[in-house]
């Protein structure tokens, strides 16, 4: 059995762990990450990287290398609701380095965090490693199994962060209990050919027929058909032919490639929920992203809530990580600096859920809130929704150091929230 010690073993190589693992590597902290997959390559994963963490990579001086890889920027966000067309969010009027969405698959945001992080001497990376259970010592918790290619391998740290997603084995490890808030459903989603006369922005389309999603990739639409929750065997017994035909009326201008769904497996089901814990955190472990609060994927603002989850941890951890006097709360502070935003983006995504998504996945029509109707009159009022989605209710800023090159960022090392 191989064994290890590091200062932080972080649980999941997602958006937030492979973030958190940089900041703390930057930061002269050892930390291990552990990814229970081979790989990054996992389609139909949140590809969307918003204005904040585009404002996150530029303090990180990563920022020209991100848009060096291939990618499409998204400067607004369209819907349509019946025969009623209006922009939704506008990002162009932000404030912000990178007024637009950058949609990238989330595989090469991942390898490019990975590789800055391979080049400090206390981040390990391991893949193929998947977390089984904790240690514990007089009732504390001192470490972690997970399994390996080469066998068992035994982690000891004083803290393990659990950013390995809405079914966290860390949380369920550590005994945190959430509540549910529901989720009226689920979506399908796959790919469809694009072509160079095709629109542009991503479009949002209800419609008494369904909700259908549109995502420029390039050479492809990134599709979501939203289905009411639990419906999927359903929708498969009715029959290929019968979604083809709801696409088509959906997005009659991708009428003729709707037939490219030429089985069931190349469409993937995302099983919506909604949920945050009680409490993120007990000694020795710490919850952030979907494995704290599991988002809707309204706004697609779940992996940028991740990262800013991560940035706030690492800001008020490093250094009692440093100096080995990690507190609940020191724990504790990370929760309260991420509930509230967690809190509003939440509720906003359940209004939305109800109030219109809902309404149409049941037939009770697809008049849009008032709000939405004001946007259509005047649009404007597109930077509100915009600051919303692309910025969020609490941007976090990178206050590390990174010690290996003695710089610091502008900001100083420590955060100072007051």
């Amino acid at each position: 059995m191989a064994a290890i010690s590091v200062q932080c073993c972080i649980a999941g190589g997602g958006p937030a762990g492979m973030m958190l693992g940089l900041l703390l590597a930057r930061a002269g902290i050892e930390v291990l990450v552990l990814e229970k997959h081979a790989d990054f390559l996992r389609d139909f994963r949140g590809d969307t990287i918003h204005p904040s963490t585009l404002e996150v990579m530029h303090e990180l001086g990563l920022l020209e290398a991100l848009l060096k890889l291939p990618h499409q920027k998204t400067p607004r966000i369209n819907a349509r609701f019946g025969n009623l067309a209006l922009t939704v969010a506008d990002f162009t009027h932000l404030k912000t380095r990178c007024p637009f969405v950058v949609l990238m698959p989330q595989w090469d945001f991942l390898n490019l965090l990975a590789g800055r992080a391979g080049r400090y001497p206390t981040f390990k990376l391991r893949m193929n490693a998947e977390v089984t259970e904790f240690i514990r010592e007089d009732g504390h918790i001192v470490g972690l199994q997970a399994a390996t290619p080469e066998g068992p391998l035994t982690v000891r740290a004083m803290l393990i962060i659990g950013a390995d997603g809405r079914h966290s084995v860390v949380r369920a490890q550590a005994g945190l209990k959430g509540v549910d808030f529901g989720a009226p459903m689920d979506v399908l989603w796959f790919r469809l050919s694009r072509r160079q006369d095709d629109p542009a922005d991503p479009v949002a389309r209800f419609d008494t027929r369904g909700i259908f999603i549109m995502l420029n990739r390039g050479a492809y639409w990134q599709c979501g058909f939203v289905i009411p929750k639990g419906s999927h065997a359903q929708v498969k017994a009715c029959g290929l032919p019968s979604l083809h035909e709801s696409i088509a009326q959906l997005a009659p201008f991708i009428s003729d490639r709707a037939g490219e769904l030429r089985d069931w497996e190349s469409i993937k089901l995302l099983a919506v929920q909604v949920d945050r814990l009680r409490q993120w955190y007990r000694r020795g472990v710490l919850c952030i992203g979907d494995a704290a609060h599991a988002m809707s994927p309204v706004g697609g603002v779940g992996i940028n809530l991740a990262i800013q989850d991560a940035i706030a941890a690492a800001n008020l951890l490093a250094a009692p990580l440093r100096e080995n006097r990690v507190t609940d709360k020191d724990l504790h502070g990370v929760q309260q600096r991420r509930a509230w935003p967690t809190k509003m983006t939440q509720l906003l995504q359940l209004f939305l859920q109800k109030r219109v998504i809902g309404r149409v996945l049941h037939g009770k029509g697809v008049s849009p809130p008032f709000f939405f109707r004001l946007l259509a009159r005047f649009p404007f009022l597109g930077w509100i929704p915009a600051r919303l989605i692309g910025i969020g209710f609490r941007p976090e800023h990178v206050h590390t150091p990174d010690v290996w090159n003695d710089r610091r960022s502008p900001r100083g090392e420590r955060a100072n929230y007051h």
